[in-house]
């Protein structure tokens, strides 16, 4: 159909569908890089023995250690945020924390370098 004979709704529709379509093609990692927990100490569910507990985030992409927040909520349901190392490669966020048995829950919120904010738990166990 000729484009002269389409209504305007129908002409603006297919303008943002072309903008859309170029937008993508112009930038298709954008949402690829959202930042993505593949790897934790503790791991997810395991149990690690009572005192210094060293925790170590890997992500997927890089993040901004600067604005992400790791916070412990403890087995007496008390929260506690917990200071990020600022050393480091650029996809991972360590701490420690000294830890008495019992369930926990590790809450991790980071910005990726898309802009995009994602968080995440880990629970463990700290054993005797």
């Amino acid at each position: 159909m000729p484009l002269h004979r389409l209504t305007p709704t129908s002409r603006t529709a297919i303008l943002a569908l072309l903008l859309l379509t170029f937008d993508a093609l112009l930038h298709p990692h954008s949402a690829a890089a959202h930042a993505i927990l593949i790897a934790s100490e503790p791991p997810q569910g395991g149990t690690v023995p009572a005192g210094t507990v060293t925790v170590h985030l890997q992500y997927n992409s890089r993040i901004d250690r600067v604005r992400s927040r790791l916070t412990l909520t403890r087995p007496d349901h008390t929260q506690a945020t917990l200071p990020i190392d600022v050393a480091g490669k650029p996809d991972e966020m360590n701490t420690a924390a000294t830890l008495t048995p019992g369930p926990y829950v590790l809450r991790w919120q980071v910005l990726a370098i898309d802009g995009h904010i994602t968080r995440g738990d880990v629970t463990f166990n700290v054993g005797p």
